[in-house]
């Protein structure tokens, strides 16, 4: 990757693009129920760059024919007005010479933007060796992030449900693919966007410059909650992601104390409770040093770290809120989610009408309280004094 090449329209994209950074992220802005915007005009990502100084020709050419055009039309109408020629109008059957600009201009102008494109993917396009690789798996409607060069401790990849991490300042190689529907990834401060589609693998590459927390969202429409399928990007600076990552690898499950409302959660989400049909968790989600190794659903393995619930449905002290009704019966509180009822009330999953198992409160309860306890060590907590990039209000960091 030619870096410098990259970095040295810097300046010149920042205040030419200006004004369609602030429209775009308004636009944006307005599609977001969490308080926090995105912006295709982040030029704190090198890609973003590089498509911004593209886009620099393009507007430029659309101004400089718009205006050819104006020109040509105004002094036609104004030239051969009715008031100025009594006589009928000259018969020819062509002007050659007009005909050979009308195609050779736009011809040429359609030669040089290819050049432009074709140059810029040539860039965007390859991921260099070095790049940090991280593989994103797309499902109705949540998403799953996983480090395939991470070996766990405990065994399996690291992998972290519904919020990614990254580093700044250099490459991330992004292999998408969907598990069911198209999918769109599409974090615009950090990158172009891509399709998630099922048995296809696409891998191109995102960046950032700026440590911070930031939006991403489904871009095609795949459900009923196809617009509740949301995500967060963290990136950090190298030698904290490192120490996250570090930490993560090494990450076990805590076992929680007998007699305790984690060991009883502990219990419900390995086992069910068979009596009252109620399904164990493990079976569709991975958490790191337990047996739990399902794959149906986001990986929970640093649950107690996460801000956000339901992918990124709600975020902060509104998720911790929402854990006790989520587990009761998401169904209800997120349109399509696939997961079972606790409550015994019905729910539709994939196209059926189906009768959700039992547990009570105090079930429900533990089995929050054991979620909570998976935790990462304080000094691993990604979201702690990290800015949150486009937020509004009082808020700005987590």
């Amino acid at each position: 990757m030619n870096t410098t090449h990259r970095h040295s329209g810097t300046r010149r994209s920042r205040w030419a693009l200006a004004p369609l950074a602030v429209l775009a992220t308004a636009l944006l802005t307005g599609c977001q129920q969490a308080q926090q915007g995105l912006s295709i005009g982040d030029m704190s990502s090198a890609f973003n760059r590089e498509i911004a100084w593209m886009s620099i020709w393009a507007v430029a050419l659309s101004i400089i024919i718009f205006l050819g055009v104006s020109f040509a039309l105004f002094y036609t109408v104004q030239k051969f007005r009715e008031d100025k020629h009594d006589a009928p109008p000259a018969q020819f059957h062509g002007n050659n010479k007009l005909e050979v600009w009308l195609v050779a201009v736009p011809v040429v102008i359609v030669i040089f933007l290819s050049v432009l494109t074709v140059r810029s993917m040539a860039i965007l396009n390859p991921t260099p060796d070095q790049a940090t690789k991280i593989d994103v798996l797309a499902k109705q409607f949540w998403w799953n992030f996983e480090y395939p060069t991470i070996k766990a401790d405990a065994g399996g990849n690291v992998a972290n449900g519904n919020e990614m991490l990254m580093p700044t300042k250099q490459p991330v190689a992004l292999t998408v693919t969907s598990g069911d529907v198209i999918h769109g990834f599409w974090a615009p401060n950090i990158g172009g966007q891509r399709a998630a589609m099922p048995a296809v693998k696409k891998t191109w590459q995102v960046d950032t410059d700026r440590a911070g927390v930031y939006q991403g969202n489904c871009s095609q429409l795949c459900g009923a909650s196809h617009a509740n399928m949301r995500y967060k990007v963290v990136a950090l600076e190298q030698a904290r992601y490192d120490a996250t990552l570090a930490a993560m690898k090494a990450y076990r499950a805590p076992e929680p104390a007998a007699g305790s409302p984690e060991a009883l959660g502990y219990q419900l989400f390995m086992q069910g409770k068979p009596e009252t049909k109620a399904a164990s968790c493990a079976g569709c989600h991975r958490i790191q040093g337990t047996p739990a190794a399902g794959v149906v659903g986001p990986d929970l393995s640093f649950f107690g770290t996460r801000r956000t619930l339901g992918a990124g449905m709600w975020e902060g002290e509104k998720a911790r809120e929402m854990l006790i009704p989520w587990l009761k019966h998401a169904p209800h509180v997120k349109p399509g989610a696939l997961m079972p009822t606790y409550d015994g009330s019905e729910y539709r999953a994939n196209g059926k009408l189906q009768k959700g198992g039992v547990l009570t409160d105090e079930e429900i309860n533990a089995l929050a309280a054991y979620l909570r306890s998976l935790k990462l060590p304080e000094e691993a907590d990604y979201w702690r004094d990290v800015p949150v990039i486009g937020a509004s209000g009082n808020g700005g960091t987590q």
